[in-house]
């Protein structure tokens, strides 16, 4: 591993890399993934050669001020970390295919973040634990460590190339949200041909074998559905219902019930602890936060969720993003396995949310929304 680890040093890696590496293990954040609100779970049609310019500029040693690349909050530090697993792909031989699940399975689990925690003891990008048995927490925050050790784990499953890239990484890490990695190949496959074509005949990737080609899945390799996600509402002013929206006439009636309780709380502030058993009353702590706005929601339509973002995400069963239905639960910031913000899917590309202090429970595009995880609590 080591030899490995020092030949990717020596034949791939720039100088910007290897320093990047180094700086990023001694100090990436300990804190959880930046989710912002930037960016869609479902990315159609990613410009390949709009992220090759822009990566090659973070490569060239731009400042992540002047780069923009849709999906990626942190460029100056996620584009390295890519940086790192392809070629790490590449000096093991792992197909192109290989290195897409690679970083699809990085940007799900960390954001392309070399996180210092995580669920329980994970740590770093691809979320790894040492109790599990992926190595010393040192070793994990390495990047050419951990990336190895991913591949390692992916080339020993049999049949990997047959499968989607979801079910390939789902393979590997055995994630309680296994559709959740699907949102993410489309920008995986760009990044991978953008940041290959920096290295030696890295673009002409290694050739599947016959037989090795994906299986054909009902579900688009995207993992995303149809394109509604809401932008075609405009901007939505805060506490209010975007002309035109109704709640779907084929949504489960105790959705449609939580749907429509949550609507009347449009405009309330948000309280972080409050109750939102009286949001409209004159006690701050009877006002909503995220997740009371989900649980008293679905208690006026008999269902018990318990109290936080952080058990909610446990609450019903996982949904794949792209299988949205009005009243699931959608979850973002933080991880996948502890988010820290939670919304209800309205249907027609929209969620209602109690954001965060200072502002008011109000309905939101759900392009706006990057999603780790999706609950169906009916």
């Amino acid at each position: 591993m080591k030899a490995i680890a020092a030949g990717i040093g020596v034949v791939f890696l720039s100088p910007l890399l290897l320093a990047g590496t180094a700086m990023m293990v001694a100090a990436a954040s300990s804190e959880a993934a930046e989710t912002t609100s930037s960016f869609s779970n479902c990315l159609h049609d990613v410009d390949t050669d709009a992220v090759t310019k822009q990566v090659t500029k973070i490569l060239d040693g731009a400042s992540g001020k002047d780069v923009k690349v849709e999906g990626l909050t942190l460029p100056a530090e996620q584009v390295p970390n890519a940086q790192t697993i392809v070629a790490t792909g590449i000096s093991l031989d792992v197909p192109q295919r290989g290195q897409i699940v690679a970083l699809a399975t990085a940007m799900q689990e960390s954001r392309l973040r070399n996180l210092g925690s995580g669920d329980r003891d994970s740590l770093g990008l691809f979320q790894q634990r040492p109790s599990q048995g992926w190595g010393t927490a040192q070793q994990i925050r390495d990047p050419v460590y951990a990336s190895e050790r991913f591949y390692k784990a992916l080339l020993q499953v049999k049949g990997w190339q047959q499968m989607t890239v979801t079910q390939a990484a789902q393979a590997v890490q055995a994630s309680g949200f296994p559709d959740a990695y699907a949102q993410w190949e489309p920008l995986a496959t760009a990044l991978q041909k953008a940041i290959a074509a920096t290295f030696p005949g890295g673009e002409k990737g290694k050739p599947a074998k016959d037989g090795d080609k994906p299986k054909d899945s009902k579900t688009p390799a995207s993992g995303c559905g149809p394109a509604e996600d809401g932008s075609s509402y405009g901007r939505i002013p805060e506490g209010s219902v975007p002309k035109g929206y109704t709640i779907p006439k084929d949504a489960d009636p105790k959705a449609r019930k939580a749907i429509d309780w949550a609507m009347h709380q449009l405009g309330t502030l948000y309280q972080w602890g409050g109750s939102c058993t009286a949001a409209h009353g004159p006690d701050p702590m009877g006002r909503c936060d995220c997740s009371s706005l989900m649980q008293q929601a679905y208690a006026t339509a008999g269902i018990k969720l318990t109290r936080t973002t952080y058990t909610q995400v446990n609450e019903g069963k996982a949904v794949s993003p792209d299988k949205l239905q009005p009243g699931d639960l959608i979850f973002s910031r933080g991880t996948a396995a502890v988010p820290e913000h939670v919304g209800m899917f309205m249907g027609a590309g929209l969620v209602i949310e109690a954001p965060k202090t200072g502002k008011p429970v109000r309905i939101t595009p759900l392009k706006d929304w990057a999603i780790l995880a999706v609950r169906r609590v009916i």
